[in-house]
């Protein structure tokens, strides 16, 4: 009998190098920091500084935008406090929140992790990722948001884990999310359980052999033409996250499609039209295919932290375009009017039904 054919590997259109690396003394004694270490090593990574103690030094530059571009340059390896262990819901995508990061290297101009994370942003990846995957048998069947659930208790319960980095930006520097991967598809379980992850990059060759077991959905952000070129910077293009898409799919991962942040430019029904077409011709027949819907919004704070990143940024933020949403604790976010909202729903929901049938449209928000 001949064996299957491999899946295509894509070659990586972009990897981030860290002008400078940061560890903590009790980040260099855990295994996983010790196994980033050598991946960094031998990715030719140089600055790298080993701290005497578990405090990171000050990142000021000259100026504000200096210290910005400083921060983003470096990655620090670190042991998070004890309360980030506890994982926290992050509806509407997941039961769970796992972080193997906080951060990103990618310059979009709309990044909601500007409303998101304080202090400078710098990449910082948890080198205790072995002990909080041994956490996480307690968590199945407890959650909410799927696990449970009439629409989506398929998924069993879920584990997002790039609610506050984008994992595949930094894989091939922690091998992170393929320690992930494998933890979720060779252990043990109580009970079903999915790990989500979701990125605008598109280095997937070391995921395509690992041995997944269909437990992992890897969920690739894609966009309109104008917003990819306009606001997403440092990222891989779209076509090369859809030849990405299909890979992983090749490779027998559920796949997913996050068209977010979903923006009315100009010809944006044709612009998300050739997304749609794009997307179904990246992912092989008979793939699981996920979508979900993300508008684009912003905060008070994340519009101010923007406008200080990128002061050039053609980005629509203007308040009196919008109306004002209120969360439970009072929190305040910029979406587009009611009637902008419901054209584009209205919309998308009907070209993905027609576009992409096979596909389950999981939210839109």
């Amino acid at each position: 009998m001949t064996a299957p054919a491999l899946p295509e590997t894509p070659t990586p259109s972009r990897l981030w190098t860290p002008k400078r690396v940061l560890v903590t003394r009790s980040a260099a004694e855990r295994p996983h920091g010790q196994r980033v270490l050598a991946r960094l090593e031998a990715v030719g990574v140089d600055a790298i500084e080993l701290l005497p103690g578990d405090r990171l030094p000050s990142l000021r530059g000259d100026d504000d935008r200096a210290a910005f571009m400083a921060a983003k340059d470096t990655m620090a390896l670190v042991v998070p406090p004890p309360s980030k262990r506890e994982l926290q819901p992050i509806p509407p995508s997941a039961d769970f929140r796992l972080d193997l990061a906080e951060g990103c290297p990618a310059h979009c101009q709309y990044c909601y992790l500007a409303g998101s994370l304080g202090g400078p942003p710098i990449t910082r990846v948890w080198a205790d990722l072995d002990e909080v995957l041994g956490t996480l048998d307690g968590y199945v069947g407890r959650g909410a948001v799927t696990s449970g659930t009439l629409e989506r208790g398929g998924e069993g319960t879920t584990f997002e884990a790039s609610c506050y980095t984008d994992p595949l930006a930094i894989e091939h520097l922690t091998g992170g999310l393929s320690r992930m991967v494998e933890h979720f598809g060779t252990h043990a379980w109580p009970g079903p359980v999915q790990l989500r992850a979701t990125t605008k990059f598109d280095d997937v060759a070391g995921l395509l052999t690992l041995p997944h077991g269909g437990r992992t959905r890897l969920r690739f952000s894609v966009n309109a033409t104008s917003v990819d070129r306009r606001f997403e910077g440092a990222t891989a293009k779209v076509p090369a996250r859809l030849r990405a898409m299909s890979a992983v799919a090749a490779a027998g991962y559920p796949v997913g499609a996050t068209i977010a942040p979903i923006m009315p430019v100009e010809g944006w029904r044709e612009q998300y039209a050739e997304l749609l077409d794009g997307i179904a011709a990246a992912v092989p027949a008979g793939s699981d295919l996920t979508v979900e819907c993300i508008t684009h919004r912003f905060t008070p704070g994340s519009k101010e932290t923007l406008l200080d990143w990128y002061p050039r940024t053609k980005l629509e933020m203007d308040e009196s375009r919008r109306t004002t949403k209120r969360g439970k604790f009072g929190s305040v976010k910029h979406v587009y009017r009611k009637e902008t909202m419901a054209e584009l729903r209205t919309w998308f929901e009907r070209e993905v039904a027609e576009r992409l049938p096979g596909a389950r449209l999981l939210y839109w928000t």
